[in-house]
């Protein structure tokens, strides 16, 4: 924080400096010309380069010197002998995970879910965000926001709870209401049937709020002239968000897009595994849980690292074919 509070006072002062060395003359020139290699261009921002080093380090520490373990993957972990003394197996757990008998299972409940998902979850904040931003009394607009970013912040032990409460055959609210019509409770909980949608629409009502800030944000960035110039031209509001808002924040779109396909064989573990019951299993096994009971509950912790080590060469290759194809159609990607 202290290196934050430094470098961002550090910076502002350079950018006040900067800003007065390049005041416009009567000739419309700069004063002074701005310099073009690389040296002298880390050097002027040096104090914003300073402002990622938390970052950097925070990345170094959390995502880089973990990969360390990926050796893990292609041995025998020994708890004595360490990951450098553990026997050397190659790819030996790739092939028990491909040849176990759950393993297409698992993929047909990972991949379908995700579909689920990315159908039903992803459009959702984007209509929200555009249904947000049509809202013209700001002091509504907030509390509406605020209503719906408060499920993001509860854990998902409170909404399984909350599930638990509303569909649970002997005390849920929505079985209860059923009888009281003359009609036969239904066991959402322990349906096969039942287990993708739950899943899904939980996290509909946990996330969606909260994935607007991203296309708000993009939205407040759309040049108002915009707007001004359609409603000259008579465009109703319809039109102004089919032709303006929506083109204006489609970049945004396929960012969010791609990265999503990244994660494309992730599912909410903690979730998963909250809802799973042996009546489900068959629909609720999924790479996440598994990697839990091989590698935590039966002690195989090489072939749980081998499984997270499969999802990420999954997820890497979706974002890059990804981002190839909207690179062909012409939008930028993420890099």
């Amino acid at each position: 924080m202290l290196i934050y509070v430094l470098a961002y006072k550090l910076f502002r002062k350079e950018v006040f400096k900067i800003a007065e060395l390049n005041q416009i003359n009567r000739q419309g020139e700069p004063m002074i010309k701005k310099k073009s290699s690389l040296n002298s261009r880390i050097y002027q921002y040096r104090y914003l380069y300073l402002l990622t080093i938390p970052g950097l380090i925070y990345i170094l520490i959390f995502k880089f010197v973990p990969m360390w373990g990926l050796l893990l993957a292609f041995k025998e972990y020994n708890f004595y002998t360490g990951i450098l003394g553990s026997k050397w197996v190659g790819l030996k757990h790739f092939t028990d995970l491909f040849a176990d008998p759950f393993f297409l299972i698992m993929l047909r409940n990972t991949i379908v879910i995700n579909m689920l998902s990315l159908i039903l979850f992803f459009p959702l904040p984007i209509i929200i965000s555009l249904m947000l931003n049509e809202v013209r009394r700001a002091p509504f607009k907030r509390i509406m926001q605020s209503i719906i970013y408060l499920p993001h912040f509860l854990s998902w032990v409170v909404i399984v709870s909350l599930t638990f409460f509303m569909l649970s055959s002997n005390v849920g609210l929505v079985n209860k209401l059923l009888v009281t019509m003359n009609f036969q409770p239904v066991s959402f909980l322990t349906e096969k049937k039942f287990f993708w949608l739950l899943i899904v629409f939980q996290n509909i009502w946990k996330e969606t709020g909260w994935g607007t800030i991203l296309f708000l944000a993009a939205i407040a960035g759309i040049d108002v002239q915009l707007y001004e110039a359609a409603v000259m031209d008579g465009a109703s509001r319809m039109k102004q968000i089919w032709h303006i808002t929506l083109p204006s924040i489609r970049p945004t779109i396929v960012i969010l897009l791609i990265l999503r396909l990244g994660a494309i064989f992730d599912v909410g573990f903690e979730q998963v595994l909250l809802m799973a019951n042996p009546l489900v299993r068959d629909v609720a096994e999924v790479f996440d849980t598994y990697a839990f009971t091989q590698g935590i509950q039966n002690g195989q912790m090489s072939l749980g690292i081998a499984v997270g080590f499969f999802k990420s060469l999954v997820g890497l290759t979706f974002v890059l074919s990804a981002n190839y194809l909207a690179k062909k159609i012409g939008d930028e990607g993420i890099y």
